[in-house]
């Protein structure tokens, strides 16, 4: 699905077309709640999203087929977790509803935008990928925190967590996913609360 953006610089009365060619919906650490992965399940699906990406801590492989509700064009594709222990459980769940697992690091190139997906287990592995200034997107979760900070060429993006009981801080009360936006290279977090 693609959609014209413009974009008006007002200091030079300049503009310019950009093109949002791709949406990528962005969930971590669901850690087995059934119910807010069914809500951001959901709201892909509203989005009409092209991509799902899961940065993991699904805990329970049977979390991962809920996501077979997605719509039928929507991919689906994830890395490990730190407590996704049952590994041999969740490749025979992303087989099943035709997801791939990529391991414990993943990597993507959508719309010329290369995106690295780590779950965040080690935070000198995490910095070490993000000095390598190589990613436009790097997904991340695993500290339960909203992220979206710049370094270099580099944007982080941390949906914090998808289950209703771990938010750590006030600005994390609320489970959340995000919606990305290729092209723009813009993005929004959507809490999952009704």
């Amino acid at each position: 699905m693609i959609f014209l953006y413009i974009l008006l610089n007002t200091k030079n009365k300049t503009w310019r077309c950009v093109f949002i060619i791709m949406r990528i919906g962005i969930i971590s650490d669901s850690h087995d709640d059934i119910i807010n992965v069914k809500h951001a399940i959901k709201i892909f699906n509203e989005y009409k999203v092209d991509y799902v990406i899961h940065a993991g801590d699904y805990v329970y492989p049977g979390i991962v087929l809920e996501f077979k509700n997605l719509k039928k064009n929507i991919k689906f594709v994830g890395v490990l977790g730190n407590n996704d222990g049952e590994k041999i459980g969740l490749v025979k769940s992303f087989t099943t509803i035709a997801g791939e697992l990529k391991g414990d690091f993943g990597e993507l190139k959508l719309d010329d935008e290369i995106f690295g997906i780590y779950h965040g287990t080690n935070e000198e592995i995490k910095k070490s990928i993000i000095l390598a200034n190589y990613y436009d997107i790097l997904i991340c979760g695993h500290t339960h925190k909203k992220d979206d900070k710049k370094i270099n060429r580099t944007q982080i993006l941390n949906p914090g967590s998808a289950h209703r009981n771990l938010q750590n801080d006030d600005v994390n009360k609320k489970a959340s996913v995000i919606i990305y936006y290729t092209g723009v290279q813009k993005y929004e977090f959507i809490e999952l609360d009704k």
